[in-house]
Parts: C-alpha cells; structure tokens; sequence
C-alpha cells in the first residue's frame, strides 16, 4: 500500500467542485459536489441516533434500494435535522435539480448537511450552487482540498487522505475526505465521511469492507460524547481500476479492506485530533483484554472520560481517573492487574503495576504529556484482546465554541 497526496479525486473517473452559497455563513465556501462520469456502487453507514436528519433517511433508502450512485452533494451550516416533511422534500428537489443539471437520474444522488439542528435549508441557494459547482467540477489536487474545506463547520482544519494498493495486477485507490470536530461520538461526530475508489467490487462486499472498517475506525472515535443526528459514511466506487471484479472474501478483498481501514482510521484520527478546541490527539490503547468487545468498551470509556480528557490538557498524569473510567466501563477485569503506561514523542513511562502507582517522576510524566498526541496504554493481563480508540483533550475553548454556536 503506498499512501498519496490526494483526496476526494485521487481514484479514477472523480471530480469535485466547491462553492460559496450562503447558506448560513458569510464569505466562505459552503457547498461540495463529488461525481463520477461512470456509475457507481455504493456503500453507507449512518448514524445510530433515533433523531435522524432528513439527508440521513433519505440517503438510507438511496443507498439500500438502486444498484448505481453518480454524484453526492454537500452543504454546511444547516443540518436539515429535526425539520419535519419538507426537509425531505428538500433532500429529493436537490436530488432532483442535481440530477438536471449533471444529466444523471436523481435516484443517483445523495444529499449530506451539517451544521445547526431545526432550520430548513434556503433551497433557492442550494439549487443556485449546484449550478454554481457544475461549471467547475475538476479532478485536480486543488479541487479536492477546497472540497474538503467547503464542509467543514467547527473544523479548524481540512482532513484528507489517499492510498492506493495493488489488486489483481491493477492499481486501485481509495481516496476520501471527511468533517468532524464537536458532537463526535459515532456508534455506527456531526461526522461526514466521503470516499472514492476505482475497485471493482460488488456491491454487497463494498457494503460488507465497509461496515467492518468503520468498527475500528469511526466508532472507535470520541470528542465529546454526543452522537449527531446527521453522522454518514458513504463510499463510492466506479469500477475504472479494472481489478478482477472482487466477489468473495478472497485476498484481493482483504487487500482492498486493509487500504480501506487505514483510509478510515487516518480520516477518525484527524477529526479526534481536530476535537473542539483540542491542543492534542488522546490515544488509549487497551492490551491483553478477554475479548475485542471489551477491550473496546474499555478504551473508549476512558477516551470518554470528561475527568481524564481535562487531565490531558493539563499535562497531569491523573492516573486514577484512568483507572475508574476502566471501572465503569462495564466489563469484569481483576483491578489489581492493570499496568498504565503514558507515551509521546517525548518518551514512555509506567505509572501504574499490578493496581499500584509506582515511585514514578511527576516531572517527567508532565513531559511526556506536553505532547500533541499522547497514549495512555492499558494492559488487562487477562487475554489476547486488543483495541485502540481515539479522541482528544478537554480545554477551556471547547465551551466557548460550544457555548457560542447558533449565534
């Protein structure tokens, strides 16, 4: 697998296009278009939130019910959520007038928003930018990244990647970009994730790579503990690699998900890192659990814990918080086993054996911490059972953003 310098139209046959349609923020580009000149398969998870945005049903039934996708329009600012009928009739007329524009059936076109719950979307703007976007569709490096940008909302900065990994004889590539920075915390943050890929792979297996990439990827994730009305994954793939078509879980499939989870988890990892006002990525990574279900249930309750993300921020190896976060994370484990390990760029240091705090230097545990990716490493001493979860630091500034949202 070699990774590249590419997003959204690093695969084959895609092209993107941004614009500026005031749809809630001024001077700034708030629309994205991604589209194939070849149809697509395609392949979603939504979230599992029972409040869903009208473009998370709509994509729903999209996604389950048609054999081919083109095109995937998105818009920040508004999340479409909570806005009754007419936010789907709006999902289906920017569908519909996608549709016209780019000579593509409307059932072919997905629709994402993000932004504020409980406010319908100005459709005269949305079908005015997708005119807009139409004229400047483009497979260029440049035209990815400022897609990339126009969906952000509370993001600080654009979250992109691209790898390509060779199946069957043939280069395939995986490209993608996603948004998420504050209510992140998907069970599948507001999170969108887009990819695109050149594979040729049935439909039923991009659905299957999918669904089990995002398990240790976007699920493993956590900001800041509320899970959106709008979180969508959805992938895209054309065909134009020309691999033999992969339809069973052979290596050409496993090849093909291995590049998919490391596109996934690159994309988690930069929207945990971007957290509301964050100034570190948290990693917690559980080892030697009794299975993989609880070695999850156990590194996100402590990438959750509000008492320990504060602590990160504060450079304090605030051991005990870590050790209690374990202790309701609702799995059985023997406390008196639990070794703790914090580890940066800067160095590692073990704070905890057997359920004991070691004569460790407080000093030397703040260095390590002054890091902007920092680990805490929890061994169970009870399995073979593995798990990693990602989030960040809980400052000062996350209430502020928050705080100040809607105005």
């Amino acid at each position: 697998m070699k990774t590249l310098d590419g997003g959204i139209t690093a695969a084959k046959g895609f092209a993107a296009a941004h614009t500026a349609a005031g749809i809630k923020y001024k001077d700034r580009e708030d629309m994205a278009l991604i589209y194939s000149a070849y149809p697509c398969v395609a392949a979603g998870t939504f979230t599992t939130n029972i409040v869903k945005a009208a473009p998370v049903q709509y994509d729903q039934k999209i996604v389950q019910s048609k054999e081919s996708v083109q095109a995937i329009v998105v818009n920040a600012g508004i999340a479409n959520a909570c806005t009754g009928k007419q936010g789907f009739l709006d999902c289906e007329e920017t569908a519909k007038h996608t549709g016209e524009v780019l000579q593509v059936p409307s059932t072919s076109v997905l629709v994402a928003s993000t932004g504020v719950i409980g406010m319908n979307l100005p459709i005269d703007r949305i079908k005015q930018g997708i005119d807009q976007m139409k004229d400047s569709l483009s497979d260029t490096r440049e035209s990815a990244f400022q897609a990339a940008k126009a969906i952000m909302t509370t993001d600080t900065v654009e979250k992109e990647v691209a790898v390509s990994v060779t199946i069957g004889g043939k280069i395939v590539t995986i490209g993608g970009m996603c948004k998420g920075s504050g209510m992140i915390h998907p069970n599948m943050c507001t999170m969108l994730s887009f990819l695109t890929s050149d594979v040729n792979i049935s439909k039923e297996l991009l659905q299957e790579a999918l669904l089990e990439t995002v398990q240790d990827s976007y699920n493993m994730i956590s900001v800041d503990g509320d899970t959106s009305t709008n979180d969508t994954c959805i992938i895209l793939s054309n065909g134009l690699a020309e691999n033999p078509k992969i339809t069973e879980k052979d290596k050409d499939y496993e090849a093909f998900k291995e590049a998919l989870l490391y596109v996934n988890q690159t994309l988690a990892k930069k929207m945990a890192g971007d957290g509301e006002g964050a100034t570190a990525l948290f990693e917690v990574v559980v080892k030697h659990a009794d299975s993989i279900e609880n070695a999850k249930k156990l590194a996100k309750s402590v990438v959750t814990s509000s008492l320990t993300k504060a602590a990160i921020y504060g450079h304090d190896a605030n051991w005990g918080r870590i050790l209690c976060a374990l202790g309701y994370s609702g799995t059985t484990f023997d406390p008196e086993k639990v070794d703790l390990y914090f580890r940066s760029s800067k160095g590692v240091l073990q704070i905890i054996e057997d359920g004991i705090a070691l004569d460790y230097s407080e000093e030397e545990a703040t260095r390590i911490l002054k890091s902007d990716y920092v680990t805490a490493v929890c061994d169970m001493k009870m399995g073979d059972a593995e798990a990693t979860a990602w989030g960040c630091d809980l400052t000062y500034d996350y209430v502020k953003i928050n705080a100040d949202y809607r105005s």
